[in-house]
């Protein structure tokens, strides 16, 4: 798909900055897995929204920092919903002595990662996958 539609949409407020770069980061992302992207929605919300999430569709009754939802047609370009809590997000931050920016953006990846195929249940596909988010964290660094 030549134009992929990447959308922030903030039920809860948060500082995104300089979205467009990262719109086109995130497209060169998927190309560089080699996934074809047509449309992301990230959507940023409060803890208990997403808790709410959480039980509702996953049956799981914890908090979480995201969820992802992978809307794809089979054979299709991936489409799909990245649902963020900005409450787990801000709080990451303080818990892993990091910056709010770079938090957001480990999340950010972390959701697009899942819609390339990567998981993160057992322990080595969690170590593949902060690997992968690493990787891309430095890489958006250096990114124009």
């Amino acid at each position: 798909m030549n134009n992929p539609s990447i959308q922030f949409n903030f039920l809860e407020a948060i500082s995104l900055t300089e979205r467009t770069r990262l719109k086109r980061f995130l497209i060169a992302l998927f190309k560089r897995e080699r996934k074809a992207l047509a449309d992301l929605q990230y959507i940023f919300c409060s803890d208990p929204y997403l808790l709410e999430i959480n039980r509702q569709f996953l049956h799981h009754d914890f908090y979480t920092d995201i969820i992802t939802f992978d809307l794809s047609e089979k054979g299709r370009p991936t489409s799909g919903e990245i649902y963020i809590s900005v409450d787990r997000v801000r709080d990451n931050a303080r818990n892993f002595d990091s910056t709010l920016k770079k938090e957001l953006h480990r999340v950010i990846f972390h959701g697009a990662l899942h819609l390339c195929g990567f998981k993160d249940k057992t322990p080595k596909e969690e170590l593949e996958m902060r690997k992968t988010e690493e990787k891309y964290l430095a890489l958006y660094e250096r990114f124009t």
